[in-house]
């Protein structure tokens, strides 16, 4: 076990929302550590329409959501936030001396007097496949992302899907796996075509095997995969050699355990204040299309809104001896020194 880590704000979700909150909060001196179960910042932008225009971005006419991310990671950058990524928050407690203990499914505790809640809808939980019996071979043998590229070094790996996960995974695992296969319901995929030409590629030279296939079983005992069975296009069924499966079946998205967390939800939503944007408990906060008041807008810019006001309140919770000053960034020396451009 390592030790907890601890700092002044910890947000769960690195959407837009969350990473303009690093910047506000970085203003005011306060170091951040965010959680996301995804595998890169963006939340919905990134995952569900990189490529898609986005028009109502103040002083941005058009904009993708893979350039809006971008933008922010890059305005985040001079206060170096902290990322946790492929981990979804599991757990929260409220310590003796007034701070939150968070904690992720991959045993990774965060110790901050400000939790700061940017999950959107929720999280992104992978789907399962329909295959019998998979929850047994979960988490033993069969994989919804990749954490440690090294867990697979030597490995007869199975990937299912026809994403970018799907085939940015099979680029990455190909050269330290024993052998990898992916299977995909037809001879077509949503990736970028850069990566289906490299995959191509890689099967002409017989480093990777495809199959325009299904999966319908897994053999294996106590959870430690050892064959799969795959039905082809002409429905015939065959068995292949696996000791890991990872399934990239697309995400949905559900509350998760921030339902368990103790806040006064409604309908799948936090109540906020509209002057902090604080829940009902002290110290936790909730921006972005997570929470719920009067007149609530479910846009980007309504986010960065309640992420400048939330900042403004949770450095009197972080520091409560101390005064604020309200800067502008066009005239203030001190914030374009911290920014880097003064």
């Amino acid at each position: 076990m390592t030790s907890p880590i601890e700092t002044d704000v910890v947000i769960i979700g690195a959407g837009p929302t969350g990473l303009f909150a690093v910047f506000e909060l970085g203003l005011l001196d306060l170091k951040c550590h965010l959680v996301d179960i995804l595998d890169r910042a963006g939340g919905q932008c990134t995952e569900l329409y990189p490529e898609k225009p986005i028009y109502d971005i103040p002083g941005l006419p058009i904009v993708t959501g893979q350039e809006l991310t971008d933008r922010l990671m890059d305005q985040a950058k001079p206060f170096s936030p902290t990322f946790h990524f492929g981990q979804m928050a599991s757990g929260l407690s409220k310590l003796d001396d007034g701070r939150w203990k968070l904690s992720t499914d991959a045993g990774t505790e965060i110790i901050a007097p400000v939790v700061v809640i940017a999950a959107g809808g929720g999280s992104f939980v992978p789907k399962r496949p329909p295959i019998p019996g998979i929850d047994a071979y979960e988490d033993k043998s069969v994989f919804y992302a990749v954490r440690k590229m090294d867990h697979f070094r030597g490995k007869d790996v199975l990937i299912a899907g026809g994403g970018d996960s799907a085939l940015d995974w099979t680029l990455n695992l190909a050269p330290i796996a024993n052998s990898l296969t992916l299977v995909h319901h037809r001879d077509g995929f949503r990736a970028a075509q850069h990566s289906v030409n490299q995959m191509r590629e890689l099967v002409e030279q017989g480093k990777v095997k495809f199959h325009v296939a299904s999966v319908k079983g897994l053999h294996g005992d106590g959870g430690k995969l050892e064959q799969v069975t795959l039905a082809g296009a002409d429905k015939q069924e065959f068995k292949i050699d696996a000791n890991a499966f990872l399934p990239f079946f697309g995400l949905t998205i559900k509350l998760g355990p921030i339902a368990d967390f103790g806040l006064n939800l409604h309908e799948n939503l936090i109540p906020v204040d509209t002057e902090k944007f604080q829940s009902g408990t002290p110290g936790i906060f909730a921006i972005g299309d997570i929470n719920n008041y009067a007149g609530k807008l479910k846009l980007i810019l309504s986010g960065f809104h309640e992420a400048a006001l939330m900042a403004q309140a949770a450095f009197h919770v972080v520091k409560p001896n101390e005064k604020l000053r309200f800067q502008y960034t066009t005239s203030s020396s001190n914030l374009q020194k911290k920014l880097g451009v003064a």
